[in-house]
């Protein structure tokens, strides 16, 4: 296991794989690992709203018999207060290991970088490793074999779209992103993730047309179409976007049993409609569910010898 949790980049196919197993068995007998960080204190240091992220590894580290601290984002102030590295190094004087949510992913590189404990990636505008992992475990719940599957992302190529891009192309499978044509993944992350496929044997295709992506789809994932730190754009996304959601129309065209995903917080009405979110082929609660068991499973990775 890595020293730290940024990317899944980072990570070899079977370590995600080990990961995956391990989020299950801890979703199943929970008990078992009730004192796994015993004596541990986790920090949870955050710029950014949070509910699921927070909340799943605050209940966590205490549900695995450790302690949690939470910093508010006026309480630190990441680089204007308090130098980063300055921050890091006293952090890991206190605390066994950090989950940090920020704007900027170079702010936890830089973090990590001068970190003497492990770092978690709760979400940067880059990456939300730790939310595709759970997703990871949805997916196999539901579908058993992600190698077998296509998966549909239609919307925005954010964070989120980025970190499932590294795990599709790592585990193998079909991942088609549906995107307007301004709005696609970086074409560096893209191009890196060509380069695991050729090992695993995935698919990787990209598309502006949603209808088409949504073709015989075993999985339909979607998110906001304005992320935060964006919200001056949001106008615009809205009459940019209006093509690339998921309803009812949208759904016809995949697999009957096909699972939709969101990975929260839902704008209904825009990139996914309450018919669909609330319909019998959602499994958005399940995800979040298993928010709460990734988060445990990557905190034992890291902290349990």
């Amino acid at each position: 296991m890595k020293k730290h949790f940024i990317s899944l980049k980072d990570y070899s196919p079977q370590e995600i794989r080990a990961l995956c197993e391990l989020t299950s068995q801890i979703k199943k007998a929970p008990q078992k690992y009730k004192g796994a960080l015993s004596g541990k204190c986790v920090g949870l240091l955050f710029q950014e709203p949070s509910l699921r992220t927070k909340t799943a590894f605050y209940v966590g580290v205490v549900q695995l018999g450790g302690e949690a601290v939470y910093y508010n984002p006026q309480e630190i102030k990441l680089g204007e207060r308090e130098k980063i590295s300055d921050v890091a190094k006293t952090i890991s004087l206190y605390l066994d290991a950090v989950v940090l949510r920020t704007f900027s992913h170079k702010t936890v590189l830089e973090f990590a970088k001068f970190s003497s404990i492990p770092v978690v990636n709760g979400l940067t505008e880059l990456f939300h490793p730790s939310q595709v992992l759970a997703d990871v475990v949805t997916i196999i719940e539901s579908k058993k074999d992600p190698k077998k599957i296509k998966v549909v992302f239609i919307g925005d190529g954010n964070n989120v779209c980025n970190s499932l891009i590294y795990a599709i192309s790592l585990l193998g499978g079909n991942l088609v992103v549906a995107t307007p044509k301004k709005y696609a993944p970086q074409a560096s992350i893209v191009s890196q993730a060509h380069s695991f496929r050729r090992k695993s044997g995935a698919s990787i295709e990209l598309t502006t047309d949603a209808c088409a992506a949504a073709q015989e789809a075993d999985v339909l994932y979607t998110d906001v179409w304005t992320s935060m730190g964006r919200e001056k754009e949001e106008s615009l996304r809205k009459k940019v976007f209006k093509n690339y959601q998921i309803n009812d129309k949208i759904l016809e065209l995949a697999k009957k049993n096909c699972i939709v995903m969101h990975c929260l917080p839902a704008h209904r009405g825009q990139e996914i409609t309450d018919s669909v979110i609330d319909g019998k082929n959602s499994v958005v609660f399940e995800q979040a569910e298993n928010r709460l068991h990734a988060a445990k499973a990557i905190l034992v990775k890291l902290l349990k010898k």
